[in-house]
């Protein structure tokens, strides 16, 4: 039965809450439309994900999105400085390719949105062969650190949360 109301309850649970958040208000009206449309959405798409991620480790989103707010606090400080003390032709902005060991296609996307919500970087593409993802970086001095800084903080986490 609960299954059947609740096909994926940590989605209905993150679409009431986003709902609510919103709303700005909390009402009682707000509410009740945060739970039916947290209820109905997960329920009329689950036929298009039938297999839905399994989440291994809940405890490391907390820490996952703590990291991930910290670092787009950070970024926004650098990004700040970059912009408003550097000349344009100082700024070294690059390519980088980040090799991903990431399977789960949830996991995948989790990493690229966070990557692009993360100011100075972006990415721009995902290649399911080569298991890599394409990040463009505003200002990279050293490349092989924002590609070894992004497998250190975000998919190390996201392998122990998806697996």
């Amino acid at each position: 039965m609960t299954a059947a109301l609740f096909p994926h309850p940590l989605l209905s649970a993150t679409i009431a809450v986003v709902w609510i958040l919103l709303a700005n208000e909390p009402t009682p009206g707000a509410i009740v439309l945060a739970m039916i449309v947290g209820v109905a959405v997960p329920k009329f798409t689950s036929v298009y994900w039938p297999d839905r991620p399994r989440v291994r480790n809940p405890r490391m989103i907390a820490e996952y999105l703590l990291v991930v707010l910290w670092d787009i606090v950070v970024s926004n400080v650098q990004v700040a400085r970059l912009v408003l003390f550097r000349r344009p032709e100082d700024l070294q902005s690059c390519f980088v390719v980040v090799p991903i060991e990431l399977e789960s296609p949830e996991a995948v996307t989790v990493l690229a949105g966070t990557i692009t919500m993360t100011p100075g970087t972006l990415t721009v593409d995902h290649d399911p062969v080569r298991r890599t993802l394409l990040v463009h970086c505003l200002h990279a001095p050293d490349p092989d650190e924002v590609v070894a800084s992004i497998i250190a903080r975000y998919e190390s986490r996201l392998r122990s949360i998806f697996r």
